[in-house]
């Protein structure tokens, strides 16, 4: 089988390749999404080098510290020539292999990191002790911890007092940009319009597993279908392993959190109510790790006179756009899929098909902002404050929410209005943004400029009505 082309992390596999220029050994740490690709990056960057890669067993309730030993014991058997040991100490296995990578260039990866010492309380100590007094002693020694559980990495490495000053990158994987996606789709043989390859994106998002699913020689309908509709699609069954192996006991509480955000940003307080969930510290911290895993976002309201956020004021939203779209479509009618009752489905038909996949398009063009940035002339430091925007009913001014909305520092707004349709647009989104703008309680001496963006064209009228600062065709990014 042909392995899926490597496209994009250029930053990323520079700054591996900068280590490569160092007298020391380097420990390097790197977190990111399920499927984001972050063996594949290792992987490519030790093409052609001396490279040892060990993954930990997936955690269930028959797998111990024993088992996790004993497989880390097989693989390091398997790529070293060694015969397999059963060892009842991590400190064993590290010490034979430190003995196999003490001299020469030399790439080890510890994949799933979480996954291989969940059932050792002094694992992580005893990697520190075999870094410090072992590993690190090789000064041409690349020494990779890698894993999917962002926020266990980020709690017991990263702010770990144990790694203080042992780190020398860290990296964290985000989704690929619109044309590093287009591009692997391009690889793939996809190649048909931009409108079909941005209803893919706006399902697989950024994720490059998730793109590299998609059949060539289908339509992106009948891709979608396939992945997400039939009794075997590979897209059904995914939320369950993100989050069974990424979250565990947690997976209950952040199934709920992130089920309730599928319906709309909400505020903290919201999804207390709605969970019913006592407010103290632990939801704070389902809901931070949720954000550090890349999944919900946090967008602040910010006060326009000031650009200072109001910390009070904040949504959660749900950021990740195929969490978005099971919620919507596949968990409401698993049963279904599970008898293969959709083998005749049109999608179309679906219930508020085009509405969710604007929401779906809008969370794309969240993550590709930078791109909008380019297009209107923004640079990085004249922003100073861009997100969704919601304006809170008061006795002096109406509820507004803008769908993206950017502050400068020269005191200029710029006013997003996200659209996807099978259809151009008509001139009726004209009076729906004068309607929000004015709306917005405005300081005084400050413009507001009105921006459109679509995905499959808008019609001539509005072309000609020079309402809009901008229209902007967001399939042309694609390129």
């Amino acid at each position: 089988m042909t392995k899926p082309p490597f496209v994009g992390r250029s930053q990323e596999l520079h700054a591996l390749n900068d280590l490569l220029q160092k007298k020391t050994a380097s420990l390097v740490v790197i977190k990111g999404r399920r499927r984001i690709g972050k063996s594949r990056l290792v992987q490519e960057f030790a093409s052609n080098k001396k490279y040892y890669v060990f993954s930990g067993l997936p955690p269930t309730e028959n797998t111990t510290a024993q088992s996790q030993r004993d497989e880390f014991s097989r693989q390091l058997a398997t790529q070293a020539g060694l015969p397999e040991i059963s060892a009842d100490d991590w400190s064993k296995l590290f010490l034979l292999l430190a003995e196999k990578t003490k001299t020469g260039r030399v790439i080890i990866l510890f994949d799933e990191i979480s996954w291989m010492g969940s059932k050792d309380p002094d694992f992580l100590g005893k990697i520190k002790n075999s870094w410090d007094l072992y590993l690190s002693k090789n000064p041409t020694l690349i020494f990779i911890l890698c894993g999917s559980v962002s926020f266990w990495i980020e709690k017991n490495i990263i702010n770990s007092t144990g790694f203080l000053g042992r780190i020398s990158l860290k990296l964290t994987l985000d989704e690929l940009s619109l044309p590093e996606c287009n591009l692997l789709l391009q690889h793939l043989g996809f190649n048909r319009s931009s409108f079909e390859k941005l209803l893919i994106l706006s399902i697989t998002g950024g994720i490059p597993w998730y793109i590299e699913q998609v059949r060539p020689n289908h339509s992106s309908l009948e891709n979608i279908k396939r992945l997400c509709f039939e009794k075997e699609g590979l897209f059904v069954d995914e939320f369950r392993f993100i989050f069974h192996d990424l979250f565990g006991r947690r997976g209950d509480i952040c199934k709920k959190i992130v089920e309730y955000l599928s319906e709309g940003s909400a505020e903290y307080s919201e999804i207390v109510s709605k969970l019913n969930y006592h407010s103290s510290g632990s939801l704070s911290e389902y809901l931070n790790d949720l954000m550090i895993s890349g999944f919900i976002s946090r967008d602040y309201v910010w006060v326009l006179k000031s650009g200072k956020d109001a910390l009070r004021l904040s949504k959660f939203r749900l950021s990740d756009n195929y969490l978005r779209f099971y919620f919507k479509y596949i968990s409401p009618r698993l049963s279904r899929i599970r008898k293969n009752q959709f083998s005749d489905l049109s999608l179309l038909s679906l219930p508020n098909w085009d509405g969710i996949m604007g929401l779906q398009f809008e969370n794309l063009v969240l993550k590709n902002r930078k791109k909008i940035h380019g297009i209107l002339g923004l640079k990085a430091e004249e922003i100073i404050a861009d997100n969704p925007y919601y304006q809170r009913k008061t006795k002096k001014q109406e509820a507004c929410q803008i769908d993206y909305f950017i502050q400068t520092r020269y005191n200029t707004l710029f006013s997003c209005e996200i659209k996807f349709s099978r259809k151009e647009i008509n001139s009726s989104v004209i009076s729906e943004v004068k309607k929000k703008i004015e709306k917005l309680a405005l300081p005084k001496d400050f413009a507001c400029l009105p921006v459109l963006i679509h995905a499959n064209g808008a019609s001539q009228e509005i072309q000609e009505s020079n309402y809009f600062f901008r229209i902007i065709n967001f399939s042309e990014m694609l390129y």
